[in-house]
């Protein structure tokens, strides 16, 4: 898949992810306003489904900064690192992003933001400190090839989005087994049909936004790598950085699952080694090894 038809298809995979939200939104709160005899539930299902869609499109991306930790910096604090994204930015062509640093020993780094316009790079200080320029320059041109390549809005929004989902479902489901009352609609058959299909639903619900969360990362990774590294064409600079950034054997202090699929690699350090089918299928990120291999060939 080229970068065009990447960047097509993620807007495409952002609308229908926002469609399918208000889908399964008003899906729960139509199956358990029908078993509670409700209305007003489906009719804030409703409502919760658009808002929250309007809110995660505008504020996801300050929502996954604050979950972060990180802060804001200037050119006076961090001059090679600002003159490295500035540098890249202009290259590909993009606008200056936000820079915000992260106090955390462990390497690593993410982009965020609804477009180009409105993008930002956190980079924690472990990152800083541990790559040199030409590392530095690979991890930068891979998170801008995110901005490039339109993911920053897609994967931001499923933090916010996946996240809601699993709250509001656990909420449906302590509702349904500790809070059902008896009433008389429909008959004893279809209220217990019912009752098991909004269980189901409320089960069902944020194992299917764990699961969009992990497909869209893996493959936009190998993309990502492959667009930065032809932005500073010196693709052995990221595969380096890549190998620091695996090695280092400590977590994130704030990983956190909702934002672990942002990263350049994966916060909780969670080795792809041996790896087997179901288990790179729950994987954020692709194995390293991979990685290093698509870059350099090795």
């Amino acid at each position: 898949m080229n970068i065009y038809k990447n960047q097509d298809s993620n807007i495409r995979k952002t609308w229908l992810l926002m469609s399918l939200f208000i889908i399964v939104i008003i899906g729960v709160g139509w199956a358990f306003s029908w078993i509670y005899d409700a209305p007003e539930i489906l009719f804030i299902a409703v409502f919760l489904s658009i808002f929250m869609n309007i809110f995660s499109y505008w504020f996801s991306d300050k929502i996954v900064l604050s979950m972060s930790g990180a802060r804001p910096v200037t050119r006076e604090e961090f001059r090679e690192l600002w003159n490295i994204t500035e540098n890249l930015a202009i290259t590909a062509g993009l606008p200056m992003p936000k820079l915000y640093i992260i106090n955390d020993p462990s390497p690593n780094a993410f982009a965020t933001g609804r477009n180009k316009e409105h993008a930002a790079v956190a980079v924690t200080t472990g990152l800083v400190s541990l790559l040199d320029r030409s590392e530095m320059e690979g991890v930068i041109a891979h998170e801008l090839a995110h901005v490039q390549n339109r993911d920053i809005l897609l994967s931001t929004i499923v933090v916010v989005l996946a996240g809601f989902v699993t709250l509001l479902s656990d909420f449906f489901l302590r509702m349904t087994i500790f809070g059902r009352r008896d009433n008389d609609r429909g008959g004893g058959q279809v209220q217990i049909i019912m009752l098991i299909a909004g269980i189901a639903l409320a089960i069902l619900a944020p194992v299917a936004a764990i699961v969009i969360q992990l497909a869209i990362s893996r493959k936009r990774e190998f993309l990502a790598d492959a667009s930065g590294a032809l932005l500073t064409r010196y693709p052995e600079g990221l595969a380096s950085a890549l190998k620091k950034i695996s090695g280092y054997p400590s977590p994130l202090k704030r990983a956190n699952h909702a934002t672990a699929h942002l990263y350049i690699e994966n916060p909780f350090k969670e080795k792809g080694k041996k790896a087997g089918f179901l288990t790179k299928l729950f994987m954020t990120h692709p194995p390293v090894e991979e990685r290093v291999k698509a870059l350099t060939g090795e």
